[in-house]
């Protein structure tokens, strides 16, 4: 099955690649989740769109990705989450909550990018890798707090 992805999506490609992909995987799901469309003559035209929009949102050169890579390891940054007795969250921690936690840190950084290895779901310190750029990955300290 031959698609055009609309996101990202970890070891097939980014937004705006034509791929070609098992029926199975395609039709359930890369399409359910609105990650590709189907690819078709008129749907190739948009290919251009999405990688303009790729392009006006990806970190451009190796400098401003490493810059970045510092910003995001200089200080830990705390992650206020509902906890119960003992430390044990409701739940874990989603990379909505990480993402959410650096905008308000002052570092805008989608959540596609954020790669959490095992779920966290206690309180401390933890460590989350963020892809900053495709040769440029940080490792943002993490200290999960309890919200009151």
């Amino acid at each position: 099955m031959k698609l055009i992805l609309t996101h990202e999506v970890t070891n097939l490609g980014a937004p705006g690649d034509i791929v070609e992909v098992k029926d199975g995987y395609g039709r359930n799901f890369l399409l359910p989740r609105n990650f590709a469309i189907r690819w078709s003559k008129g749907a190739a035209k948009q290919v251009e769109s999405i990688r303009a929009a790729r392009e006006a949102h990806a970190v451009h050169d190796l400098e401003e990705a490493q810059s970045i890579k510092g910003n995001l390891e200089a200080n830990p940054i705390n992650v206020p989450v509902r906890a119960g007795v003992g430390g044990r969250l409701f739940g874990a921690v989603t990379v909505s909550d990480i993402a959410d936690a650096l905008a308000a840190a002052g570092a805008k950084v989608d959540k596609r990018r954020i790669e959490v290895g095992n779920p966290i779901k206690s309180l401390g310190a933890h460590t989350v890798s963020v892809r900053v750029h495709p040769d440029v990955s940080a490792q943002v300290k993490l200290n999960v707090v309890a919200s009151k």
